[in-house]
């Protein structure tokens, strides 16, 4: 394929035209993870094909970025005015559409290797059609695949010079894939398409304008960047988060994911530096101080380095405060792609030149491996803690993060083991898998401790440490009587017997053992308990590093993720509705929620049992 500089384009289909007529009518199409798609190029070239069936596409990308569909009346009562300031101007993925719709044409076909979250569960296409891979591997696949078309979204440069591009949120594999055409290992077509909204972001993300072949810029493509909202972080969160800030040694490497329980993390983190006092306090609540070789209660003086494959929210805090300062290369933070909220852009826009310097976005070949340039990482990456969250957890160690029993494919593997077979790699490293000891759904608690489970993401031998809200199991160099010890101590108290009574039974532990008394104390009522008080003290939000919500907003976020975990079960539903009716509209602050639910004067029948749910949950 001749290239001879970028042609320029304003219009999505005229560069649809323009890539059909460079690569013939078998598009293989990458898009980046996420926020980097090109969605206009993609939509263009979808539509061109979906009308030629001598034309084929296939699409190989991740996660992709939909507005969240509401489960339930309330959410959608409560979602819909919200659209506007999240969703509106976003434009959906064709592709996506079609798939969700089970109208996908014939001659075309969408393979991912991460999916958003829960979100194509019941979609068997999508289900069929998805490729297991960790994310460092993805680049081979790709190269495999023979693919012939890049589109990426970009950010045009920010000194007024046209002749440099940045990947921004996502130089997480183009870069190595612009690096394997250079070495003449792979030939495609790059097509870039700019988006003034995205922030300009240094490291290996900038990109001579000549990587690109076309260049599509156009201010009626112009479109705000997706939003993800915030998620309420609950009590047992903000218990496993103050739990794991007493894993960071001062002057270690910090890896954190996004969610729940990574803002309780950060939360935590922030509580360590501002008021260390305080937090030794928690500590000691929660009975963990007695624990020297993995408890690090001290204020953070030499700082930390970070080295994760997604900058999240959290690190831009961290940075602020002083606690992200420990610098390695120049940078005190290289990630490979981003998401977030519209506070987590605002803050990233709002940083001072010099503090946003310090930070390199890179290929997730140098955050989540250690093969390229490896003495250099090990000498930066000291005292790392990989922090990764869980579905469940098996008693011998296993852990269940991506995917379900029956095959279904609830995100994907991602990062995740490259992280914890790097805990293993590094002298002191370590890995932290995070879960809540127990679930709800439909009405019924389930533990998050399994026995055994019939998928794994991360294999016992690989076992290293886990953290819920009751404790820490340290799991590695233990036998396995010993691990199932371990594990048994931060289960929750209602399935302890159960779980050991299988341990017994296959003859993985004495049966003699008896679980200690105090680990018998492993329930919500005596978790509350030991944290209300600081709850009371707003040390522990439900949004722990801010919100792009209101207080309303805040306070329906809260009740409605409970909602989320009780609906199915009709007789809990009976009873929360009882107890609604009962308690009435309650304080200002309910009804300013059942205002803004358009509950607060009930018509029909179904608006006051909704009112009286919503009253209950509040």
């Amino acid at each position: 394929m001749t290239r001879s500089g970028p042609l320029k384009f304003t219009d999505p289909f005229l560069t649809a035209d323009a890539v059909i007529e460079k690569v013939g009518p078998k598009i293989i199409l990458a898009l980046p993870l996420g926020l980097g798609k090109a969605n206009h190029l993609a939509n263009a070239l979808f539509d061109r094909v979906a009308a030629d069936q001598d034309l084929s596409l296939v699409i190989l990308t991740a996660l992709t970025l939909e507005a969240p569909s509401p489960g339930s009346e309330l959410e959608r009562r409560f979602l819909e005015p919200m659209a506007e300031r999240f969703f509106a101007g976003y434009p959906a993925l064709t592709y996506a559409q079609s798939l969700r719709q089970k109208t996908l044409p014939e001659n075309i076909e969408i393979q991912e290797f991460f999916l958003q979250p829960g979100n194509w569960l019941n979609t068997p296409r999508a289900q069929q059609d998805y490729l297991s891979v960790n994310y460092t591997h993805a680049l081979d696949t790709l190269l495999r695949s023979g693919f012939n078309v890049l589109g990426q979204l970009v950010a045009p440069s920010d000194d007024g010079f046209a002749e440099n591009y940045s990947l921004s949120c996502n130089p997480d594999i183009s870069v190595d894939l612009f690096k394997a055409r250079e070495r003449g290992e792979i030939d495609f077509l790059a097509v870039a398409q700019v988006n003034r909204n995205l922030p300009f972001m240094r490291g290996d993300a900038v990109r001579p304008a000549n990587d690109f072949d076309l260049i599509l810029e156009a201010e009626k493509i112009q479109f705000p960047l997706f939003h993800l909202p915030h998620q309420p972080v609950s009590l047992e969160d903000h218990a496993i988060g103050l739990r794991v800030a007493g894993l960071i040694p001062d002057g270690g490497t910090l890896q954190v994911g996004i969610g729940s329980i990574g803002d309780a993390i950060f939360n935590a983190l922030l509580l360590r530096q501002r008021d260390n006092q305080l937090f030794a306090r928690t500590l000691k609540t929660l009975e963990i101080g007695g624990a020297p070789p993995l408890c690090c209660r001290e204020p953070f003086t030499t700082g930390l380095y970070a080295s994760s494959e997604m900058l999240v929210e959290g690190f831009l805090h961290l940075l602020k405060a002083g606690i992200l300062k420990r610098e390695v290369d120049g940078v005190v933070l290289h990630a490979g792609f981003f998401i977030g909220s519209p506070l987590f852009y605002q803050l990233l826009e709002d940083l001072p030149a010099e503090l946003r310097g310090k930070i390199a976005m890179m290929p997730v070949s140098f955050t989540n491996e250690l093969y390229q340039q490896e003495e250099a990482k090990r000498l930066a990456r000291t005292g790392a803690r990989f922090v990764n969250s869980a579905l469940m957890a098996t008693l011998l160690g296993a852990v269940v993060s991506d995917g379900l029993e029956d095959g279904r494919v609830v995100s994907g593997v991602g990062g995740q083991y490259n992280f914890v077979a790097m805990s293993f790699a590094l002298k002191d490293a370590r890995s932290i898998i995070t879960l809540p000891a127990t679930r709800t759904h439909k009405g019924r608690v389930r533990s998050n401790i399994r026995w055994s489970y019939g998928h794994v993401t991360i294999p016992r031998h690989l076992r290293d440490m886990v953290v819920t809200e009751y404790g820490v199991a340290d799991l590695r160099d233990k036998s396995d009587s010993e691990v199932i010890k371990a594990m048994l101590a931060v289960t929750d108290a209602r399935f302890q017997d159960a779980l050991l009574e299988q341990a017994r039974k296959a003859g993985k532990i004495p049966r003699d053992f008896r679980i200690p008394v105090e680990q018998r104390n492993n329930t919500p009522e005596s978790l509350a308990k030991s944290l209300n008080p600081f709850t009371a003290e707003g040390q522990l939000p439900a949004f722990p590093l801010g919100s792009d919500f209101s207080e309303v907003e805040e306070r329906l976020a809260v009740a409605l993720k409970r909602l989320k975990t009780l609906t199915g079960s009709n007789s809990t539903l009976l009873g929360l509705i009882m107890r609604g009716l009962l308690a009435g509209s309650g304080a200002t602050e309910n009804q300013d929620c059942l205002r803004r639910m358009g509950l607060n004067r009930p018509t029909t029948i179904r608006d006051w049992i909704y009112r009286f749910l919503l009253q209950a949950l509040l």
